[in-house]
């Protein structure tokens, strides 16, 4: 069921995009996290055309092989949320729900604070308001889980950690986080090409330049969602991020459901889209 984009075009980026489900659907863009692509939403997309809702998933930049920059500057959040300005200018969309897991969910709030105006309402999957994560790291165990983040910052040697065993590291580590394994193998086949890993590992790299442009307090109705066994991710950033919405906000926690919503509980996520979308 295409509904017509198939890619766009940003400063000479040009980026994959899974368009489907009604075409008079109202839309739903989904954001993907990392290591990820737009195939994440596969076990949540059947839910929510059956509900009548068109979907917008793009191959974020990096992950798309014609929009993989060089350079982490070209990866802070700024840009990430333009692209999905672009995407909905190139779709005739003036607004749309934004659904967002991980790294996605970080660029969902972003967009929705700096650009309510093209944000029907907002879906955070996992990742909580920015602002409450980074108070997190100062009033819980946050920092420890995302010690990897710090590592990421090195060059080099990350690319060099997780493609050990042609592979087979990262996909061990991914299954180890709760990622069913053949997610993880097609996540690590994906990321094989000359870059891909780097793009990706970008995004983390970019962080500091973006430091001086903090995302403020979300004005369009967000529904959080959290799994209490995820290993990146804990509670204390999801339980302060209400303060950080000023508009009608719910938080939905998944009991015994690991980081990885969209791929191990994407009918139970899809529902809560669907109600939220509705609502």
């Amino acid at each position: 069921m295409l509904s017509g984009v198939d890619s766009f075009t940003r400063s000479g980026l040009t980026f994959d995009v899974r368009d489907t489900g009604p075409a008079d659907g109202e839309p739903v863009v989904l954001l993907h996290g990392f290591p990820q692509d737009a195939g994440s939403w596969d076990r949540v997309v059947p839910g929510l055309h059956a509900a009548g809702l068109r979907t917008l998933a793009p191959d974020q930049r990096g992950y798309s092989p014609a929009a993989r920059p060089a350079g982490r500057r070209a990866y802070v959040v700024r840009e990430l949320v333009d692209d999905v300005r672009a995407l909905l200018d190139a779709a005739g969309l003036e607004r749309a729900h934004v659904v967002g897991h991980d790294w996605g969910a970080m660029v969902a709030w972003a967009t929705a604070a700096w650009h309510p105006d093209r944000v029907s309402s907002l879906t955070a999957v996992s990742v909580p308001h920015p602002a409450a994560f980074a108070k997190s790291f100062l009033t819980s165990t946050q920092a420890a889980k995302s010690a990897y983040m710090a590592f990421f910052q090195l060059p080099v040697v990350p690319e060099k950690l997780l493609t050990r065993g042609n592979g087979a590291f990262l996909r061990d580590l991914l299954v180890r986080a709760g990622l069913p394994r053949a997610d993880a193998a097609e996540t690590v086949t994906r990321l094989r090409p000359a870059g891909a890993l780097t793009a990706a590992l970008n995004w983390y790299r970019a962080l500091p330049l973006g430091a001086a442009d903090p995302v403020g307090r979300v004005a369009v109705r967000t529904l959080h969602v959290w799994s209490d066994r995820d290993g990146f991710l804990g509670r204390a950033g999801t339980e302060a991020t209400e303060q950080y919405v000023t508009g009608d906000y719910r938080l939905e926690v998944l009991p015994g459901v690991s980081h990885w919503v969209p791929e191990t509980a994407g009918d139970r996520l899809a529902d809560l889209v669907v109600g939220h979308v509705g609502g």
